[in-house]
């Protein structure tokens, strides 16, 4: 080996060894990680960039992360002037392989332990002369680590994820591992078949811990969006920004030919994404297009086939694609029956198995909206208080109401996000300001709403007081109200228990509750147990009487 190309290896190993055994000591120190993360180190990157002002002024750059276009975090050292001597063809030839070589051996020791390196590992270099730069890199795979890998990924499948135990359920840690894996080629086909069963599976298992469900949909999401734009797109097209999905496609002759599975993977992706990204959805499906996909032109143009698409009544006109969630429902004639025929065509579609969190799009010169100031001003809730200007359509009001209503479910009239409400939000709560009969289909709602995920019936509460009153005989329905807010609801300020026929239906409707419940229903009337207290002390006989009867009833609560 020539002796500059001999002197380069050893300063770069010098520092990449340095590195890598203070890496070590950090990741020794982590707490105990996924079963489905095989290592961590998996890149390297050795570069000679030239100086500002003469190109052998530079320094040696070492990344063992990919590093961002946008920043410079590489460990920097100085070369000697043994620099200067190499050639191209040193470095290609001599100086490339033998950094690769180390590398390779170095990858598949237990130098650092089993946990040090990934299965797969990248050795990039680059040089940069006045102006021409080198750009050499190398894959290397450690087949029996990947092996290894794959029965642990086959067995986690069986026993945290096929499983029907319900305490068979992965942990926290493993999630982001499971996600990227499934979108893994190396790992798993990357078919809809094989994959869309376990992203279905391990939805349904997480169906009843908000949180979990939330955040596996989260590492599902990331994971697509990773696999298509850092494996799938960039084979077709090129980057034109460093963020969002500014894609030209590629020409020439060296340009790869399309692979069906792989462009059917990228609609299930893009779908996949569409769930809680549709922004997203829509730029895979356009770049799709562009590909000559026609299932991706027809998912745009009218939706995935289950649906008939458009529809001509007599007084209104409607469209819907399954696959953006969107419905559009233009009226011809504002009246009752333009409405009532519209909501006929909606609920049509959810008996179909059209999904609930559905987006609408709404002509109509009427502008209606429910007096709660949370709610967000979207056409879906336009269109909703418009019917519900028309008394003769609560009863269809009503049958929506108990179709659409699904928990841990959301319209997608808005971003997501504090405004977010679950499908039949709009129609039960006008309903339930308009009229008594519908005081059931309230309670059934507030038993069904994600308490830790939606804020806007916080607010309900006193609209419905300025709608009804606070009577006896609504205790019930009022207190169900109250309990469907979130734990950290503000005091109602309208809700004044000044009767004792108030006090005492209020003591019969929480006799039957949790102590937690009783405690929030007291708070959000009360402000805390202390005022209730304070009230009873002031308040005179017999409505004394009655806040005493509170009070006990708490502190017996708590006591027991």
């Amino acid at each position: 080996m020539n002796q500059a190309v001999e002197a380069f290896l050893n300063e770069v190993w010098q520092e990449v060894m340095a590195i890598y055994t203070k890496e070590s000591g950090r990741i020794n120190e982590l707490e105990p990680r996924s079963k489905l993360q095989a290592g961590i180190m998996d890149y390297l990157q050795v570069a000679w960039r030239k100086g500002k002002f003469t190109w052998e002024a530079g320094k040696i750059h070492i990344d063992t992360y990919e590093p961002f276009s946008w920043s410079d975090s590489s460990y920097k050292i100085e070369a000697g002037p043994y620099i200067a001597e190499l050639t191209d063809e040193q470095l290609t030839e001599e100086f490339f392989p033998a950094l690769c070589d180390r590398v390779d051996q170095l990858f598949r020791s237990e130098e650092f332990g089993p946990s040090f390196f990934d299965f797969r590992f990248q050795v990039v270099f680059e040089f940069e002369r006045e102006a021409s730069t080198i750009s050499l890199s190398r894959r290397l795979i450690n087949e029996a680590k990947r092996g290894e890998l794959r029965k642990t990924l086959e067995h986690f499948i069986q026993t945290r994820v096929v499983s029907e135990s319900p305490d068979d359920m992965p942990g926290e840690k493993d999630l982001f591992f499971f996600a990227d894996h499934l979108v893994d080629p190396e790992l798993m086909r990357q078919e809809e078949k094989e994959i869309d069963p376990l992203v279905r599976r391990l939805s349904a298992k997480f169906r009843t811990d908000p949180r979990r469900h939330a955040e596996w949909i989260r590492h599902c999401t990331a994971a697509f969006n990773r696999w298509a734009q850092e494996y799938f797109l960039p084979r077709h097209f090129d980057r034109t920004r460093d963020y969002g999905n500014y894609w030209t496609l590629k020409v020439g002759q060296d340009i790869p030919a399309v692979d069906g599975g792989e462009l059917d993977f990228f609609l299930y992706a893009a779908l996949q994404v569409g769930l809680t990204e549709p922004d997203n959805r829509q730029d895979y499906l356009e770049l799709a297009v562009q590909l000559g996909s026609k299932r991706a032109a027809d998912y745009l143009k009218t939706g995935s086939g289950k649906f008939v698409s458009t529809y001509r009544g007599e007084r209104v006109e409607g469209k819907n694609n399954d696959v953006t969630k969107t419905i559009e429902i233009r009226i011809l004639a504002e009246e009752a029956s333009a409405y009532g025929e519209a909501l006929d065509y909606i609920i049509g579609l959810l008996r179909q198995g059209f999904p609930k969190g559905y987006q609408l799009k709404l002509k109509s010169s009427q502008k209606h909206f429910l007096p709660l100031k949370k709610l967000a001003k979207s056409k879906l809730h336009q269109f909703f208080a418009n019917a519900l200007s028309y008394p003769a359509l609560f009863p269809k009001l009503a049958e929506y109401a108990g179709i659409a209503m699904e928990e841990f479910a959301w319209y997608e009239d808005v971003e997501p996000g504090e405004k977010s409400v679950m499908p039949g939000t709009y129609a039960v709560m006008g309903l339930g300001l308009y009229s008594e009969a519908y005081f059931p289909l309230v309670c059934r709602y507030m038993e069904l709403v994600d308490t830790e995920h939606q804020m806007v019936q916080d607010s309900y509460a006193e609209a419905f007081i300025e709608a009804h009153g606070l009577r006896a005989e609504h205790m019930p329905v009022f207190v169900a109200i109250l309990l469907g807010g979130n734990d950290e609801g503000r005091p109602v300020k309208n809700a004044v228990i000044d009767t004792p026929e108030l006090a005492e239906a209020l003591v019969q409707t929480l006799k039957g509750k949790e102590i937690h419940e009783r405690e929030l229903v007291l708070c959000r009337i009360f402000g805390n147990v202390k005022k209730l207290a304070a009230a009873a002390r002031k308040a005179q006989p017999p409505l004394k009487e009655g806040l005493e009867q509170l009070v006990a009833l708490q502190m017996l609560t708590l006591l027991k």
